[in-house]
Parts: C-alpha cells; sequence; structure tokens
C-alpha cells in the first residue's frame, strides 16, 4: 500500500468495462478471449488465461481508463478473480437454471430450487481462471524480498522446488442431500467483491478451510429432521497440489540461510513440476491463518502461501531443449567443422582458470555423458561418467565445480561436511497436511538427469559416504523406512572433488595412502584425477600474469581463441546428446587388448599404482569413447576416440 486513502471500488462500473474488454479485444483478426468462451459448450475450454499486459495494451487504444482496473488486479488479485468470473459468465450469457442431476428424490420446491441455482453456475463451470502478469508489469523478485505489503498482490519469483506433494481432490463445492426429504444444501467457496471478505453462497457459512455441515437438514418443509448425506455425484472436485519452494543459494546473503515457502497448485498447473526444477512463479500471496492447537499459540500470527497463476521451467533438461532455430543450428555446425572443436569447446568451460586443458576436456565430457543402455533382460549400464578431482589446495577444483553447475541444466552443489548420507539419498518426514509420513528425495535424488557436485569430499564420514555407493553404480536410492519401502530414481553424474589425506599429496607415501578412499568408491570412478601443485618457474610466471590480470582488469586477459558463450556450449551438448553412438567390431580385439595392457601395467607398479582398474574401468573406457564421439556428432565410436580415452584416463594419474 502506499499509505494514501483511495475511495472504493465501483465494481459495476469495472465489470462494464471488464466486459468491453474481453467482448472486444482482439489478437490480429481474431477475438482472443470471445473465441476462447465459444468452446466452452463443446467442453474444449480447459484453462482461460487472462493476459494483463492485453487489458494494459487495450488501455492505449480506447477511451476507457482501464488502469484502475489494472492497478487493483495487482493488488488485490484474489477478489478480482471472482469478478472475472462472474463477467466471463454474463458474456457467454449462461443460464442460471441449468439442471445438474436426475438421480435420487428430487424436491421442487423454491427452497430447494434457490439451492440449486447459486451452485450449479459454479458446478458446472469446467475452466479454470488464471492471471498472466507477464515480464513487464511486475518486477521479478527473489523469494526473501517478498514482504508483508505484499500480501493480497500478484508477485513473480525464481526458486527451486524441493518437495512435491500428491495430487489430491478438493471439494470446490458440496451438495448435501437428506435422507427423508431429498432437500439438497450446497456448500459453495467464493468471494464477494462487494465486502472483500471470504464468504459463501449457502445456508450455511463457512469461514475457514475446514467445516461442519448440519448435522439435520434445514428444511423447513422437513418434518423428520433427516441426516444429511454427501452426494458426491452433484459435487465439484478439483485437483490440489502442495510444493515446497526454497530460494536459490546464489540470493541468499552471507550468513543467512535459505527461505522456504508454500505453493499451492490447482486445476491445470499440477503434475508440472518436478523435485529439483527451478521454476518462476507468478502467483497471489494470501495469509493462512493457524487452526488447532496451533491458534491457541500462534495468537494474531498467520503463515502465508502462494497460490500459483503461472508456473515457467526457469532450467529444462537437455532433452528439452529444442534447436527450433535454423541459424542457431547453422552456428553449431560451424563449431562442429572446425579442426580444433574439442580442445575448443573444453577450453569454453571457465576460461578465466588457467591451464587444466585436459581436466576441462574431461568435464566436457561429463556434461556429454556416454549412452546409457538397457538390455532385453532387464539389466541397465550406466551412461553417465562419474569424476573425483583429488588435488592440492588451491588448484581451483571448488571453481571448476561452481561453473559445471551454472552450464548444466540441471545441478546441484553440496559439501561433504555439511551433507549427510539422508540428505544425500532421501530422509522420511510428517506431511503437514494430512499426517502421514512421506519420503523427499536429497541433493542426488534433486539432481536426477542432471549433475550432483560435492566437494570436500573426503571430509565426509565413512558411514555418509557409504550411502551414495548405490546410487554411482546402480542409479537409484532405495529406502525401507518408516514403513515406506521403496526406490527413487538417482540417475544423476557425481563430481567431487578432495583433497590428499594429508593436506597435500606427499610423495613419500603410496597413491592409496594419500586417496584414503576405500577401493569400492575408487571403482565407481570413471576418472580419479590427480591436482598436483609442482613448482615451475614458467607455469608459475604465466598463472601469476593471469591471476594479476583478472585482479586489475577484472576479466581474463585476451585468449589465443573466442571462447563459446555458456548458452551456446549448452546447445551444442543438448545437440550432440541426441546421438546413440555405438561400438563396431572391429574395435572390439583393440578394446580388450588396451584393457589387458592397462591391468598389466597396475600389476607391475604394485604398490605405486595410481589406480584400481576392474571391469568397470572397462566401461569407463566405452563411456569416454562414446561421449568423445557424440561430441563429433557420430552414431559409431572411432579408434581415435578410444586412444583419446585411453590418453586421458593416463594423464589422470600422472
Amino acid at each position: 500500500m502506499d499509505g494514501s486513502l483511495r475511495d472504493p471500488p465501483d465494481f459495476r462500473l469495472q465489470k462494464e468495462l471488464l466486459k468491453k474488454f474481453i467482448s472486444n479485444f482482439t489478437d490480429g483478426n481474431q477475438f482472443k478471449y470471445l473465441d476462447k468462451l465459444r468452446s466452452y459448450h463443446k467442453q474444449e475450454l480447459k484453462v482461460m488465461v487472462i493476459d494483463l499486459e492485453d487489458i494494459d495494451m487495450y488501455n492505449l487504444s480506447v477511451e476507457d481508463d482501464y488502469s484502475v482496473i489494472l492497478r487493483d488486479l495487482l493488488s488485490n488479485s484474489k477478489t478480482y478473480l471472482q469478478l472475472l468470473s462472474e463477467v466471463f459468465d454474463e458474456v457467454r450469457k449462461m443460464q442460471s437454471d441449468i439442471s445438474t442431476s436426475n438421480c435420487g428424490p428430487q424436491v421442487t420446491s423454491e427452497e430447494n430450487m434457490q439451492n440449486r441455482r447459486f451452485a450449479t453456475e459454479i458446478a458446472r463451470k469446467h475452466y479454470q481462471i488464471l492471471l498472466n502478469p507477464g515480464t513487464k508489469l511486475i518486477p521479478l523478485k527473489g523469494l526473501r524480498n517478498i514482504r508483508a505489503s505484499d500480501i493480497g498482490h500478484l508477485v513473480r519469483f525464481r526458486a527451486i522446488c524441493t518437495s512435491v506433494g500428491d495430487v489430491k481432490p478438493m471439494l470446490e463445492v458440496a451438495c448435501f442431500m437428506c435422507d427423508e426429504c431429498g432437500h439438497k444444501i450446497y456448500e459453495v467457496s467464493c468471494i464477494s467483491p462487494q465486502t472483500n471478505r471470504f464468504s459463501y453462497i449457502s445456508t450455511q457459512e463457512i469461514v475457514r478451510e475446514n467445516f461442519t455441515p448440519y448435522s439435520e437438514c434445514p428444511s423447513r418443509t422437513c418434518s423428520m429432521k433427516g441426516k444429511l448425506f454427501l452426494e458426491t455425484r452433484e459435487s465439484k472436485f478439483v485437483k490440489y497440489q502442495e510444493i515446497k519452494v526454497q530460494e536459490l543459494s546464489e540470493d541468499v546473503p552471507v550468513g543467512r540461510i535459505p527461505r522456504t515457502l508454500q505453493v499451492q497448485i490447482k486445476g491445470a498447473l499440477t503434475r508440472y513440476v518436478g523435485p529439483g526444477n527451478i521454476i518462476e512463479i507468478s502467483g497471489i500471496f494470501l495469509p493462512k491463518p493457524f487452526t488447532g492447537y496451533k491458534a491457541l499459540h500462534a495468537g494474531l500470527v498467520t503463515n502465508t502461501f502462494i497460490e500459483a497463476m503461472q508456473i515457467q521451467q526457469s532450467k529444462f533438461h537437455y532433452s528439452d531443449n529444442s534447436l527450433s532455430d535454423t541459424k542457431n543450428l547453422d552456428r553449431l555446425k560451424l563449431y562442429r567443422n572446425e579442426p580444433d572443436n574439442y580442445s575448443r569447446l573444453a577450453k569454453s568451460i571457465a576460461p578465466e582458470i588457467y591451464g587444466h586443458l585436459d581436466v576441462k576436456k574431461a568435464l566436457l565430457l561429463l556434461l556429454c555423458s556416454g549412452v546409457t543402455r538397457v538390455l532385453d533382460d532387464g539389466v541397465k549400464v550406466r551412461g553417465d561418467i562419474h569424476i573425483c578431482l583429488m588435488g592440492d589446495p588451491g588448484v581451483a577444483k571448488s571453481q571448476l565445480l561452481k561453473h559445471i553447475v551454472k552450464i548444466a541444466p540441471r545441478g546441484v552443489f553440496t559439501t561433504g561436511r555439511g551433507s549427510s548420507g539422508v540428505g544425500l539419498t532421501a530422509f522420511v518426514q510428517k506431511d503437514p497436511l494430512t499426517g502421514e509420513m512421506i519420503l523427499e528425495g536429497g541433493a542426488l535424488v534433486l539432481a536426477d538427469n542432471g549433475i550432483c557436485c560435492i566437494d570436500e569430499f573426503d571430509k565426509m564420514d565413512e558411514s555418509d559416504r557409504t550411502a551414495i555407493h548405490e546410487v554411482m553404480e546402480q542409479q537409484t536410492v532405495s529406502i525401507a523406512k518408516a514403513g515406506i519401502t521403496t526406490t527413487l530414481n538417482a540417475r544423476t553424474a557425481v563430481l567431487a572433488a578432495a583433497n590428499p589425506a594429508f593436506g597435500r599429496y606427499n610423495t613419500s607415501f603410496t597413491p592409496q595412502e594419500n586417496m584414503n578412499l576405500p577401493a569400492a568408491l575408487l571403482s565407481r570412478f570413471d576418472l580419479m584425477w590427480l591436482l598436483l601443485d609442482r613448482p615451475d618457474s614458467d607455469s608459475d610466471m604465466a598463472l601469476a600474469h593471469h591471476v594479476l590480470h583478472v585482479h586489475r582488469e577484472g576479466v581474463p586477459p585476451e585468449l589465443s581463441f573466442s571462447p563459446v558463450s555458456s548458452a551456446e556450449l549448452q546447445s551444442y551438448i543438448s545437440y550432440s546428446r541426441k546421438f546413440k553412438p555405438y561400438i563396431p567390431i572391429k574395435l572390439t580385439d583393440y578394446i580388450s587388448g588396451q584393457y589387458a595392457e592397462l591391468r598389466a601395467e597396475e600389476k607391475e607398479a604394485g604398490e605405486n599404482s595410481t589406480g584400481y582398474s576392474t571391469a568397470r574401468t572397462l566401461l569407463s573406457i566405452l563411456r569416454l569413447s562414446e561421449a568423445i564421439a557424440r561430441l563429433r556428432w557420430s552414431d559409431e565410436v572411432a579408434q581415435s576416440d578410444v586412444d583419446e580415452s585411453l590418453r586421458l584416463i593416463k594423464m589422470s594419474k600422472v
């Protein structure tokens, strides 16, 4: 509120203006809203979306002033939803005395017909009215910036979805029938624009979400005062779902914890959001008083929630990224035809970080991944690539992880010390709505079909670290807690960063003593990359000049190439993942020989061996080769791809 006193709105005048807008607004050569209403009788109309930018545009082309209506639509949205509903009903001239049902005993008294008349309008209406504020009328806020002054207003913000509830039927129109006289009483929830209060057009007033119906028939003609029972055929139910959203990590101030907010979704918007999705929500910010014992302690304090009007995905999966623009596809083809395309794409990952070309190539392959194959007997061979960066402090491991989270369409960043086993996999808690025990996914489940970056991997407790063994190989999370036995999908690539056991890599100890990770975990990583900080005058001078230039200018020094932008790199990877390369028969003997030679070299090295090769290493070679073939937009793996994957495996151990 701006603090000034405003005259109460003239709802009759505003209703007439909205009728003109609905009847006359055209989009091109067609009536945008009138044509939608004409499809009402065919039951083709499911959602009626009112674009508020259309009202703003219509205000410029007519003499009537729609600025007050537009202001009230943004500041008193819940009331004007009911007003718009009445406007649509009057525009399509729907009769108010349509019969609802012919089953059961019928009473044609004036009292019964009056009860049926007001409920029929809502019970027969099978479309949902939503408001779309667009991008110009309302600024995009952070979740933390939604304050008490925004209650009742239409707000727009970005957040990450952390919990998704089940879709349940919500009672919107309740019909109760007397078992003696057949009298019907309707309980209809709506908002009265005249009083701007929750009121219910029925013989019984309901002031909260829960209500107690009459115990006896209220009809004056019923002499037996029979009992009432719910008539489900004449009642109306709508789809209802609750989700929890959390503030994005980049919006959380230093030293604060991220804020959460409950979002209520109804009708066509349900089943659109999944856990881990970054979404942009437009909705009405409303209060929700506490009930029961909580109300005694809360006093005048109320809880808040968002009634969703529009939901849009902010980050999509690779498969959802379509290249409909031919110009973008032609630009990607130019990148692919360059002679050193592989190195240029790798250097474009965090170009401000000096060096680490082979590490960036490995991270590029992690983004592209191999091909997931499901055999005829149901056995699944994962295609996601797991990489662990183990090295000395100060070699930019954490910065690489943060950059990968930004590039990946779906990425979750966490640290080893701040993560527990249930926080990574799944945990059980009580649903505040129903009181039932529900299962909520952790970081690995939220990163399904994405990348989970775990920093300070060596700081995790051993009991917590073993929780991700199943995720890394079977890509599932099996849960048997609180009577819930199920399996969740966790098809994620794990990118971990760790320090050696002694803080720095000590050459006087064996590699196994420096890594200090169990063999069962080491074998699950496709690449265990050692990043050592070795003193070298030439490389140290080049690194110092690079860092000083970044501090002085704020940008990295001029590069010998033009890096590919993050959006173009994401589009290139998205198109590359459409290819399904396979291993030709002529390469089977070559790959088998290289794998046997790799095992022989480790046997000769003994305790000085930096790796632990098993049959999983052979699958790692295949996955890396398939990822390189995908970058070439090829459906067949070449010998050069196998050689490059073997080179990366050997370079990771140097």
